[in-house]
């Protein structure tokens, strides 16, 4: 049985200092983050909070990903739809796929679910086929949104040190890529998609 909340909390401070603050390590070795160690500090470990506040969205009513985004969708069918992510960023290209019906990965139907892998997969293909971009992220974290999202996160070519996890980092970091070519990347991410999977593709 996992630990419950008090434990997992009473388990974690014992390698804390008297602030609450667990020491570097492990990712702060790492030859990809983005950070130098000197000066940075972990910020202090709260106590569980029991209820946790609700996600945007647990209400369909009020879910932004059922009501807003069309303007921003490159490629849909009558269950899903794949959506740039709405400002630029410092990745080349940020893409999030949902489900057109409210549904999480806890009751997403069997069909969706099967669909839902062929579809990471081929998006994940079309990305990595762009000039430049050596590998196509892919993660699902639903602690912000109750509404299934996952997101893409393509990596450009040659640069090794934004590689793995911290890519997500790296993204807040870099200066955001031209509008224009972010946007006819999508595009093409779009069509390929249209060509393998049907369904509609949408040029931005």
């Amino acid at each position: 049985m996992p630990l419950s909340p008090d434990d997992f909390f009473d388990n974690a401070l014992a390698t804390a200092d008297e602030d609450g603050r667990v020491g570097l390590s492990g990712i702060t070795r790492w030859d990809i983050f983005p950070f130098e160690q000197d000066g940075l500090r972990v910020v202090p470990l709260h106590a569980p909070v029991l209820p946790e506040p609700a996600r945007n969205g647990e209400d369909p009513a009020t879910c932004r990903n059922c009501h807003e985004g069309d303007d921003l969708v490159i490629w849909q069918d009558d269950t899903w739809r794949l959506m740039v992510a709405p400002e630029p960023s410092g990745a080349p290209l940020i893409l999030m796929l949902t489900p057109r019906q409210h549904f999480d990965v806890s009751d997403l139907p069997a069909e969706l679910a099967a669909q839902l892998g062929l579809i990471v997969i081929q998006t994940a293909r079309a990305i990595e086929s762009l000039e430049h971009i050596a590998r196509a992220h892919v993660s699902r974290w639903g602690d912000g949104g109750a509404h299934l999202h996952i997101l893409f996160f393509a990596r450009p070519e040659g640069f090794v040190q934004l590689r793995g996890t911290c890519l997500a980092i790296w993204d807040d970091l870099l200066a955001p890529v031209p509008r224009e070519i972010r946007d006819a990347d999508a595009t093409r991410v779009g069509e390929i998609l249209g060509a393998s999977l049907g369904g509609s593709p949408r040029a931005l």
